[in-house]
């Protein structure tokens, strides 16, 4: 088998690997390897929903989400890649009081750090999100800045930009293992060689507790599928409709071309690596949509998919340097919004790496805080 040697070893061809190779190689790090097992964007990211926003509970997840947001507005600029980003804004339907007063405190959280949310009535929802019913509406929140884009094209375009630059991504590429001396990472093994290297960045998503465990690294990451729908075309659809969610029965659904994208969790959905589709899902999907957007019930399904959201024990995602084993870094478990930060998590990963302080102390995302009994709950999931 060939060695062959690189500065960094990134570990996953999603969104966050090729974010953190771009933005390493873009910084004048030589010979960054990414290693990918299948195609890249083949795991969670390609499966993804595409949403992109900063509305959330933990101060960390806006930053990141802000920040995120701004990259990719400049995205087409700077790598010639088009996303098809839809600043439409995000819009979540809140029917309890409990609802209303956490979302309350979130938007207040949100302007403070700059993210222009609002709280809005049940009336300028629905002039927002016309396939809504208001019965039962207490408020919603709103952030126009907010919206979505396409998964695959920010993978390849950062992927592009990343060889640009220098790096070398491997595909069709399993690793295998990675070998340690003492308590230092010397090399990488694959299913096409060895990549002596001093440095490995996981981020492979809802596989990475066994990429940690090569590394003697505890992530506690674990695979739960999740399931989307899409429409046949929908008449008279607002170009401007808001990624609009349920927040109660987290309900969601966006434009997908001429019709729309629509999914929501499964609390019967048990941890697991299968993503075959089921329609087990159906009977419920069905009980959200008569409750809160009956017009959608109308609508003939005509394609769908499963994919893995890659969860913690809060909910909120694992962003650090390993403490046991020399230059093991990691970005993964976020828990459903790891592809509208990826940008920001590039720049975070690059910074670790390089030894400078990143824009945001993401000190408490560390993996070391169970063991330590110091979660992070992030309340604005879906």
């Amino acid at each position: 088998m060939s060695t062959r040697a690189a500065e960094v070893v990134v570990i996953g061809g999603g969104v966050m690997g090729t974010s953190i190779a771009r933005h390493l190689a873009r910084a004048g790090v030589r010979d960054v390897v990414l290693v990918e097992r299948d195609e890249l964007a083949s795991g969670s990211t390609s499966k993804a929903a595409g949403g992109v926003r900063a509305q959330f509970s933990d101060e960390l997840n806006i930053r990141l989400g802000a920040r995120s947001l701004e990259a990719f507005g400049r995205f087409e600029a700077e790598t010639g890649q088009d996303i098809g980003l839809h600043r439409v804004g995000y819009l979540f339907l809140l029917s309890t009081p409990e609802e209303v007063a956490s979302f309350e405190e979130s938007v207040r959280l949100q302007n403070s750090l700059g993210v222009p949310s609002r709280m809005i009535d049940p009336a300028e929802a629905r002039r927002l999100s016309p396939l809504i019913t208001t019965d039962g509406l207490l408020a919603a929140a709103f952030s126009p800045e907010d919206g979505h884009c396409t998964p695959e094209s920010v993978v390849h375009g950062y992927a592009a930009d990343a060889r640009r630059h220098g790096a070398t991504v491997l595909r069709h590429t399993e690793v295998t293992g990675i070998e340690r001396r003492g308590d230092d990472i010397t090399a990488v093994t694959t299913t096409r060689g060895r990549i002596a290297t001093g440095t490995v960045v996981c981020a492979a998503g809802a596989w990475s507790r066994a990429v940690g465990a090569m590394a003697g690294v505890d992530l506690p990451v674990e695979p739960l599928r999740r399931q989307i729908a899409v429409t046949e075309p929908v008449d008279a659809l607002p170009p401007g409709l808001p990624m609009t969610i349920d927040f109660t029965s987290s309900l969601y659904f966006h434009r997908e071309g001429p019709g729309l994208l629509l999914g929501m969790s499964d609390p019967d959905e048990r941890p697991g690596f299968d993503t075959a589709t089921h329609d087990r899902w159906i009977p419920r999907l069905a009980e959200a949509m008569q409750h809160r957007a009956p017009a959608l019930l109308d609508l003939r399904r005509t394609g769908g998919w499963a994919g893995l959201y890659e969860i913690t024990p809060d909910h909120n995602a694992l962003i650090g340097e390993a403490t046991s084993v020399s230059r093991f870094l990691y970005a993964t478990g976020f828990s459903g919004h790891g592809f509208l930060q990826g940008p920001a998590v590039g720049e975070v990963v690059r910074d670790l790496y390089l030894g400078r302080v990143p824009f945001v102390d993401i000190s408490p995302l560390g993996a070391g805080r169970f063991a330590a009994d110091a979660p992070r709950p992030e309340a604005n999931r879906v």
